[in-house]
């Protein structure tokens, strides 16, 4: 590729301007990419989804209950034979 030629500063300095806002523009899309890639791994929806599932599962009796069985059952498996 031929190198250009200028015939003022004032034209290097337009171009150098035109180089420096494309660099900018390329930057603030690899910005919004990331925020997309970002926005798209975050399981904040499912997250909130299984809290929600969570909190009604777990309040009230039913919920008392659970919490109190659930570590005899974790126990339970972990402790029997492998006959059984």
């Amino acid at each position: 590729m031929e190198p250009k030629k200028y015939s003022s500063y004032a034209e290097i300095e337009r171009d150098l301007e035109i180089l420096k806002i494309e660099k900018e523009i390329q930057y603030q899309k690899i910005l919004l990419s990331v925020e997309k890639t970002k926005e798209s791994i975050m399981p904040s929806k499912s997250i909130s989804f299984v809290a929600d599932i969570y909190e009604k599962v777990f309040s009230g009796t039913y919920g008392t209950i659970l919490k109190i069985l659930i570590p005899y059952v974790i126990n339970w498996f972990i402790n029997r034979k492998r006959g059984d």
